[in-house]
């Protein structure tokens, strides 16, 4: 049955099959812990275990009689299935370009392996029922090879659709309760990471938001009612803004830090703190408050040092990055407004930041510290994040720096193990410092080898309460784990300390 050309069709199928599910089922998209994909993962998973029986038949059989009629029916019965996965996945996300070229190379490449299988299978279900064994080289093993790989990713998705209904990832809406003042809020990146769950979070809490994106495709996942502009001229001089949440900026995390890039990592920031401040200007009205994003990268590497708002800017670039994001904002002061700069630790949340790209690895069991697994970690739930954006808002005695972190800070290898123990698996992979260094430079020196042990004093102080202040709870319910028992002093004590 593998004459040429079908054969060269199956492995470029494979291929491509592969890429896909590597590159944007996984590393990209990061399907399994998005919990509008359940449908979707559940039709991967069958149509995996479809192509697992095709491969091994044709790699390994020459199928005559009841046998031909029954491939020929799961070959069709795949061809369903893709088209209702295609209708899926246009109603649930998002699609990028390269996976949507991917998907038609796949169906066209798909369509020609059919035209040439059926009129063959066809033939062959008219003779009497037989299965008999075919050796066909090299072939065969790739196709057991491949056949084992599909059965595998097919029960994992399958398994990851039930765990979907696990995961704790409530509605944004009411994340807030209803607020007892309504706001006319701008949020500048406001379809990214934090800034989608944001908006969600304030436009259910009874705010006006506008969002000023660049990615109008993107805006389209907001819900409604959300204004969208694509450049703040759009914003008329006669309206009343009560708060602006400034999020946008060039992603730290987003590529290996050239020369070019790190001059963009710095002007996103700095032009888009003076286009605000070009606003408030011609606003008839001033804003009351700026709430702008800054991270504990401001602090540079620290060591052991206990960091509260006070702490010194660091001397490495991502530190000079926040400096001059915070400068920029502060001009806003001039104009009457309350400023808060939010030094931003590690956000939390299945669908983006590092922990996204860190979930793939240590599913597979991969996983495990970051270098010496010494080093510091500060981080916080990203609805945490969230609800302290809006605290930073309604509370008008808090003012200047604040960490945005939870009050337990912890090092890398407990991070690790925390994450191992959500998941069930082992985290004892260790990620070498000195090839990190080697290939990627300040990047990892600043990113994943630096720590910083940063305490939210401002925010506690101010009265902030914590939804997720351990680590080993935030883990477990961003995975769908069972519940920690609830610790037995209050989870803030170490900020409580430095008062």
């Amino acid at each position: 049955m593998l004459d040429f050309p079908l054969w060269p069709l199956l492995l470029a199928q494979i291929a491509m099959g592969g890429f896909d599910t590597l590159y944007h089922h996984e590393l990209t998209q990061r399907l399994a812990w998005k919990p509008r994909a359940a449908l979707e993962l559940k039709l991967h998973g069958v149509r995996n275990l479809i192509y697992a029986v095709v491969f091994l038949a044709l790699g390994w059989s020459a199928p005559t009689g009841g046998w031909a009629t029954a491939l020929l029916a799961l070959l069709l019965t795949e061809a369903g299935i893709t088209l209702w996965d295609f209708v899926e996945e246009d109603r649930t996300r998002l699609l990028p370009a390269s996976e949507r070229v991917t998907h038609t190379l796949l169906t066209l490449n798909y369509g020609v392996v059919l035209a040439l299988l059926v009129p063959d299978l066809w033939s062959r279900a008219a003779r009497a029922d037989a299965l008999p064994l075919v050796w066909n080289g090299w072939l065969s093993v790739i196709f057991a090879a491949a056949a084992a790989g599909v059965v595998l990713f097919g029960l994992r998705d399958m398994a990851a659709a039930a765990r979907i209904r696990r995961i704790v990832e409530t509605d944004a809406a009411p994340l807030l309760g209803s607020s007892a003042r309504r706001r006319n809020i701008l949020v500048t990146g406001g379809t990214g990471f934090v800034g989608r769950r944001l908006v969600a979070a304030l436009a259910g809490a009874g705010h006006s938001v506008t969002v000023l994106t660049r990615d109008r495709k993107r805006a389209l996942e907001l819900p409604a009612p959300v204004r969208v502009v694509t450049d703040l001229v759009q914003i008329h001089a006669a309206e009343r803004i009560h708060a602006i949440v400034n999020l946008a900026g060039e992603s730290v995390a987003g590529g290996l830090w050239t020369g070019r890039r790190r001059a963009e990592i710095k002007g996103s920031r700095v032009r888009m703190a003076a286009a605000l401040d070009a606003l408030v200007g011609r606003l008839q009205c001033a804003p009351e408050v700026l709430v702008a994003a800054s991270a504990v990268g401001f602090y540079g590497d620290t060591g052991e040092a206990v960091l509260d708002e006070g702490g010194a800017a660091g001397t490495c670039f991502s530190a000079d990055a926040c400096r001059a994001a915070e400068d920029a904002a502060e001009a806003c002061v001039a104009r009457g407004m309350r400023v808060v700069r939010l030094r931003i630790g590690m956000v939390l949340a299945s669908e983006g930041g590092l922990l996204g790209n860190l979930l793939f690895p240590f599913e597979m069991g991969m996983g495990g510290p970051i270098g010496s697994g010494r080093q510091w970690m500060s981080w916080i739930h990203r609805d945490d994040l969230v609800r302290l954006i809006a605290f930073a808002i309604e509370d008008e005695s808090l003012g200047g720096a604040v960490n945005a972190v939870a009050p337990n800070p912890v090092r890398n290898r407990a991070f690790a193990q925390a994450l191992g123990k959500a998941l069930h698996r082992p985290a004892l992979i260790p990620l070498p410092a000195a090839p990190l260094r080697w290939l990627l430079g300040d990047f990892a020196r600043e990113l994943f080898l630096a720590g910083q042990r940063a305490l939210p004093v401002k925010a506690v102080f101010h009265g902030f309460q914590f939804l997720h202040p351990e680590i080993g709870d935030a883990l477990g319910r961003i995975v769908g784990a069972p519940k920690p028992a609830a610790t037995a002093e209050p989870a803030w004590r170490e900020a409580r300390l430095l008062h």
